[in-house]
């Protein structure tokens, strides 16, 4: 998308950045309130499974941020190589945190369902923030990797020059590219078989449970299998540029249309779908939300009338 932003006319163009700034501001409005509602509320900070959930997403805001201010500075100043490279490390490292964690969070309910008696000294806030903090480092060290080979192979000259900024067109060697294949394959398969082999064990225990250990068994699949379906949505951003090839070899003719719609589908859009799917689904998260935001919507309307609505209605009557 980014190398025909360039043939896009100025018409075109604000009407891109627009759409994409607009529904980046919805999306982290949303979360934001995720991310509120999670410090107001001590619980969540004590419990492993919302501190992954919370991770996943100030994870995406981050990287939905990069993607659209990465988007709007190359349609309008000039971007030299150095802070490009930057912007790309944080957007390759975000962008395959995600999985990373989704694979945490099914490891978890399957430890609590499968490990009951061993979840709370395996499943601590102190190991989930290190867990998180391995998370960066793994995905970090590839996008390093490639910042550091192309320090090593070209002249540190071309680091201040005016670029197209945008991961294949930086890293464009043979290395890079082969590098980025290995890289994403074995991290798809890793967190797949990981979703995978966390739901059939739990739907085994499920089938073999009773009573209420079969209930929460049953949930915590249907979490499982929900992760499977994040999991997909993380996955369309991989597979963005097949569907690329696709559809624009097609209609030539739409190409600037196509690049823009399949990143906005695959690449703004997913940032909403995965944290929203998960907080409005888990019902100690969203009875949270409506507690405070009525109790933030009732403070409101006691400054506004402070005599509240019976002692209006007496003054009334008089």
């Amino acid at each position: 998308m980014n190398s025909t932003r360039r043939l896009d006319s100025l018409s075109e163009a604000f009407l891109k950045n627009f759409i994409t700034f607009a529904i980046a501001i919805i999306i982290n409005f949303i979360n934001g309130t995720f991310v509120y509602t999670y410090f107001k509320s001590h619980v969540f900070q004590r419990d492993p499974r919302y501190v992954l959930y919370i991770h996943l997403v100030i994870n995406d805001m981050i990287m939905l941020t990069t993607s659209v201010a990465l988007q709007i500075i190359t349609y309008t100043i000039p971007l030299k190589l150095a802070p490009c490279c930057i912007l790309l490390l944080i957007l390759a490292t975000t962008n395959k945190n995600s999985p990373l964690n989704l694979a945490g969070m099914a490891l978890e309910r399957y430890i609590a369902v499968c490990k009951p008696l061993h979840h709370v000294q395996v499943c601590t806030v102190q190991r989930t923030y290190s867990f998180i903090t391995l998370i960066w480092a793994v995905s970090l060290m590839p996008s390093l990797t490639d910042i550091i080979f192309l320090v090593a192979t070209q002249p540190l000259s071309i680091f201040s020059r005016n670029v197209i900024c945008y991961n294949s067109n930086i890293f464009s060697t043979k290395f890079h590219k082969t590098h980025r294949e290995i890289v994403q394959g074995l991290l798809l398969c890793f967190v797949f078989l990981t979703v995978l082999i966390t739901y059939l064990n739990v739907l085994w225990a499920a089938r073999a449970a009773s009573g209420l250990n079969q209930a929460s068994a049953r949930n915590a699949r249907n979490t499982i299998l929900l992760h499977g379906v994040q999991l997909l949505i993380c996955m369309s951003t991989f597979v963005s540029p097949f569907i690329n090839i696709m559809l624009v070899t097609a209609w030539p003719e739409k190409r600037t249309s196509i690049l823009f719609t399949t990143y906005l589908v695959t690449g703004i859009l997913p940032r909403l779908l995965s944290p929203l799917i998960y907080g409005i689904r888990d019902k100690t998260f969203s009875s949270h939300i409506r507690m405070l935001f009525c109790s933030s919507c009732y403070r409101a309307e006691k400054r506004v009338n402070p005599m509240g609505p019976q002692r209006r209605s007496k003054k009334v009557s008089h």
